[in-house]
Protein backbone atom coordinates (compact mmCIF):
# COMPACT_ATOMS: atom_id res chain seq x y z
CA UNK A 1 0.00 0.00 0.00
CA UNK A 2 1.71 3.45 -1.37
CA UNK A 3 0.52 6.59 0.04
CA UNK A 4 1.51 9.81 -1.45
CA UNK A 5 3.70 11.70 0.69
CA UNK A 6 2.16 15.61 1.47
CA UNK A 7 5.75 16.79 -0.21
CA UNK A 8 4.40 14.90 -3.50
CA UNK A 9 1.04 15.91 -3.32
CA UNK A 10 2.26 19.72 -2.35
CA UNK A 11 4.97 19.92 -5.13
CA UNK A 12 0.95 18.46 -8.01
CA UNK A 13 -0.73 21.51 -6.22
CA UNK A 14 2.20 24.07 -6.42
CA UNK A 15 1.89 23.63 -9.76
CA UNK A 16 -1.48 24.51 -10.04
CA UNK A 17 -2.30 28.51 -11.05
CA UNK A 18 -4.18 28.57 -8.19
CA UNK A 19 -1.48 28.26 -5.89
CA UNK A 20 0.39 30.99 -7.62
CA UNK A 21 -2.66 33.69 -7.07
CA UNK A 22 -2.87 32.64 -3.75
CA UNK A 23 0.59 33.08 -2.69
CA UNK A 24 0.49 36.82 -4.65
CA UNK A 25 -2.49 37.39 -2.38
CA UNK A 26 -0.95 36.40 0.71
CA UNK A 27 2.04 38.24 0.09
CA UNK A 28 0.39 41.39 0.14
CA UNK A 29 -1.90 40.59 3.08
CA UNK A 30 1.10 39.54 5.18
CA UNK A 31 2.12 42.91 4.05
CA UNK A 32 -0.37 45.18 4.10
CA UNK A 33 -2.71 44.02 7.30
CA UNK A 34 -2.37 41.96 10.34
CA UNK A 35 -3.01 38.14 9.19
CA UNK A 36 -3.60 34.89 11.34
CA UNK A 37 -2.34 32.26 11.85
CA UNK A 38 1.63 33.57 11.45
CA UNK A 39 2.93 33.08 7.75
CA UNK A 40 5.64 29.80 9.42
CA UNK A 41 2.47 28.25 10.99
CA UNK A 42 0.10 27.88 7.77
CA UNK A 43 0.83 24.67 6.95
CA UNK A 44 1.36 23.58 9.86
CA UNK A 45 -1.24 20.75 10.21
CA UNK A 46 0.40 18.91 7.55
CA UNK A 47 3.91 19.45 9.25
CA UNK A 48 2.40 17.28 12.72
CA UNK A 49 0.78 14.89 10.78
CA UNK A 50 2.15 12.84 7.96
CA UNK A 51 0.13 11.48 5.42
CA UNK A 52 1.58 7.94 6.85
CA UNK A 53 0.26 8.50 10.12
CA UNK A 54 -2.97 9.85 9.36
CA UNK A 55 -5.83 8.40 10.75
CA UNK A 56 -8.11 11.04 11.24
CA UNK A 57 -9.53 14.25 9.80
CA UNK A 58 -11.30 16.95 11.52
CA UNK A 59 -12.34 19.72 9.27
CA UNK A 60 -12.66 23.50 10.51
CA UNK A 61 -13.54 26.83 8.72
CA UNK A 62 -11.28 29.15 9.17
CA UNK A 63 -8.41 30.30 11.79
CA UNK A 64 -9.42 31.90 14.91
CA UNK A 65 -9.49 35.87 14.14
CA UNK A 66 -8.09 37.15 17.51
CA UNK A 67 -4.32 37.68 18.59
CA UNK A 68 -3.06 34.53 19.70
CA UNK A 69 -5.13 32.20 18.95
CA UNK A 70 -4.24 30.37 15.65
CA UNK A 71 -1.30 28.32 15.29
CA UNK A 72 -2.27 26.31 11.65
CA UNK A 73 -4.30 23.58 13.35
CA UNK A 74 -8.19 24.01 13.46
CA UNK A 75 -9.96 24.30 16.40
CA UNK A 76 -6.28 24.72 18.45
CA UNK A 77 -5.31 27.65 20.12
CA UNK A 78 -2.18 28.12 21.68
CA UNK A 79 -0.80 27.11 24.88
CA UNK A 80 -2.42 28.77 27.95
CA UNK A 81 -4.58 31.34 25.44
CA UNK A 82 -8.09 31.30 26.90
CA UNK A 83 -10.10 27.85 25.58
CA UNK A 84 -12.77 29.53 22.50
CA UNK A 85 -16.37 28.15 23.32
CA UNK A 86 -16.31 25.25 20.53
CA UNK A 87 -13.34 24.25 21.71
CA UNK A 88 -14.62 24.13 25.53
CA UNK A 89 -17.76 22.16 24.44
CA UNK A 90 -15.34 19.80 22.44
CA UNK A 91 -13.38 18.91 25.68
CA UNK A 92 -16.74 18.49 27.53
CA UNK A 93 -17.76 15.81 25.07
CA UNK A 94 -14.51 14.13 25.35
CA UNK A 95 -14.89 14.21 29.03
CA UNK A 96 -18.52 12.65 28.85
CA UNK A 97 -17.65 9.85 26.53
CA UNK A 98 -14.60 8.89 28.25
CA UNK A 99 -14.91 9.35 31.83
CA UNK A 100 -11.66 11.18 32.41
CA UNK A 101 -11.01 14.82 32.90
CA UNK A 102 -8.77 17.74 30.24
CA UNK A 103 -6.90 20.20 31.06
CA UNK A 104 -8.71 23.35 30.40
CA UNK A 105 -5.48 25.51 31.21
CA UNK A 106 -4.76 23.92 27.59
CA UNK A 107 -6.00 24.54 24.28
CA UNK A 108 -3.22 23.13 22.17
CA UNK A 109 -4.02 19.87 20.26
CA UNK A 110 -0.84 19.20 18.85
CA UNK A 111 -1.01 16.20 20.80
CA UNK A 112 -3.95 15.15 18.64
CA UNK A 113 -2.01 15.73 15.21
CA UNK A 114 0.60 13.75 16.19
CA UNK A 115 -1.15 10.91 16.96
CA UNK A 116 -2.60 11.37 13.43
CA UNK A 117 -5.64 13.50 13.86
CA UNK A 118 -5.43 16.37 10.71
CA UNK A 119 -6.53 19.24 12.27
CA UNK A 120 -7.84 21.16 8.62
CA UNK A 121 -9.04 24.18 7.84
CA UNK A 122 -10.63 24.53 4.27
CA UNK A 123 -9.21 28.58 4.57
CA UNK A 124 -5.75 28.76 6.38
CA UNK A 125 -5.37 32.17 6.87
CA UNK A 126 -7.62 35.14 8.27
CA UNK A 127 -7.60 39.01 8.79
CA UNK A 128 -7.41 39.83 12.41
CA UNK A 129 -11.05 40.90 14.06
CA UNK A 130 -12.56 39.27 10.13
CA UNK A 131 -13.89 35.28 9.96
CA UNK A 132 -13.79 34.67 6.39
CA UNK A 133 -12.18 37.46 5.24
CA UNK A 134 -9.92 35.13 3.50
CA UNK A 135 -12.90 32.96 1.69
CA UNK A 136 -11.56 32.78 -2.09
CA UNK A 137 -11.92 30.70 -4.88
CA UNK A 138 -8.16 30.00 -4.85
CA UNK A 139 -8.33 28.64 -1.08
CA UNK A 140 -11.33 26.15 -2.79
CA UNK A 141 -9.64 25.27 -5.39
CA UNK A 142 -6.73 23.55 -3.22
CA UNK A 143 -8.88 22.29 -0.81
CA UNK A 144 -10.80 20.36 -3.03
CA UNK A 145 -7.60 19.12 -4.48
CA UNK A 146 -6.54 17.94 -0.30
CA UNK A 147 -9.90 16.79 -0.30
CA UNK A 148 -9.73 14.62 -3.62
CA UNK A 149 -6.40 13.29 -2.46
CA UNK A 150 -7.75 12.24 1.14
CA UNK A 151 -10.13 10.44 -0.33
CA UNK A 152 -8.03 8.46 -3.15
CA UNK A 153 -6.26 7.49 0.16
CA UNK A 154 -6.02 3.11 0.23
CA UNK A 155 -6.16 3.52 4.06
CA UNK A 156 -9.12 3.53 6.47
CA UNK A 157 -9.65 7.46 8.09
CA UNK A 158 -12.25 8.87 9.98
CA UNK A 159 -13.79 12.10 9.09
CA UNK A 160 -15.53 14.23 11.73
CA UNK A 161 -17.26 16.56 9.98
CA UNK A 162 -19.18 18.93 12.62
CA UNK A 163 -21.64 21.21 11.59
CA UNK A 164 -23.40 22.52 7.76
CA UNK A 165 -20.07 24.01 6.72
CA UNK A 166 -17.83 20.66 7.38
CA UNK A 167 -20.92 18.54 6.17
CA UNK A 168 -21.21 20.01 2.88
CA UNK A 169 -17.58 18.00 1.95
CA UNK A 170 -19.43 15.01 2.47
CA UNK A 171 -20.33 13.78 -0.64
CA UNK A 172 -16.88 14.39 -2.04
CA UNK A 173 -15.86 11.41 0.81
CA UNK A 174 -16.70 8.27 -1.58
CA UNK A 175 -13.75 5.72 -0.83
CA UNK A 176 -15.19 3.07 1.46
CA UNK A 177 -12.62 2.86 3.29
CA UNK A 178 -13.20 5.45 5.41
CA UNK A 179 -16.00 6.41 7.56
CA UNK A 180 -17.54 10.11 8.10
CA UNK A 181 -19.24 11.18 10.99
CA UNK A 182 -21.35 13.88 10.70
CA UNK A 183 -23.09 16.07 14.00
CA UNK A 184 -23.59 19.13 14.77
CA UNK A 185 -21.00 22.25 15.28
CA UNK A 186 -19.31 22.53 19.10
CA UNK A 187 -19.97 26.00 19.42
CA UNK A 188 -22.38 26.58 21.94
CA UNK A 189 -25.38 27.87 19.50
CA UNK A 190 -24.95 25.06 17.74
CA UNK A 191 -24.49 22.24 20.29
CA UNK A 192 -26.98 23.70 22.97
CA UNK A 193 -29.75 23.08 20.59
CA UNK A 194 -28.84 18.90 20.19
CA UNK A 195 -26.71 17.28 18.04
CA UNK A 196 -23.15 17.45 19.70
CA UNK A 197 -23.31 16.96 23.32
CA UNK A 198 -23.92 12.93 23.24
CA UNK A 199 -23.10 12.30 19.80
CA UNK A 200 -20.28 9.92 20.98
CA UNK A 201 -18.02 11.00 17.76
CA UNK A 202 -14.36 10.37 19.41
CA UNK A 203 -16.34 6.62 20.60
CA UNK A 204 -16.88 6.12 17.15
CA UNK A 205 -13.76 6.70 15.60
CA UNK A 206 -11.66 4.65 18.22
CA UNK A 207 -13.86 1.94 17.77
CA UNK A 208 -14.18 2.32 13.64
CA UNK A 209 -9.93 2.26 14.14
CA UNK A 210 -9.68 -0.41 16.13
CA UNK A 211 -11.84 -2.64 13.89
CA UNK A 212 -9.31 -1.72 11.10
CA UNK A 213 -6.94 -3.14 13.38
CA UNK A 214 -5.35 0.65 13.64
CA UNK A 215 -4.15 2.47 17.01
CA UNK A 216 -6.97 4.64 18.28
CA UNK A 217 -6.45 7.91 19.76
CA UNK A 218 -5.83 9.29 23.07
CA UNK A 219 -7.82 12.27 22.96
CA UNK A 220 -6.91 12.97 26.98
CA UNK A 221 -4.67 16.12 26.91
CA UNK A 222 -2.95 14.92 30.24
Amino acid sequence: MIIKTWKEIFTCIKQKPYYASLNKFLDEEYKTKTIYPPREDIFNAFKLTSTENLKVVILGQDPYSNPGQAMGLSFSVQDYVTLPPSLRNIYKEMESEFDFKMDYSSGNLTYLAKQGVLLLNPILTVEAHKPLSHKCKDYNAMFLDIISELNNMDKPIVFLLWGGNAKRYAPLLTNDKHLVIMTAHPSPLSANQGGWFGSECFIKTNKFLKDNNVEPINWQNK
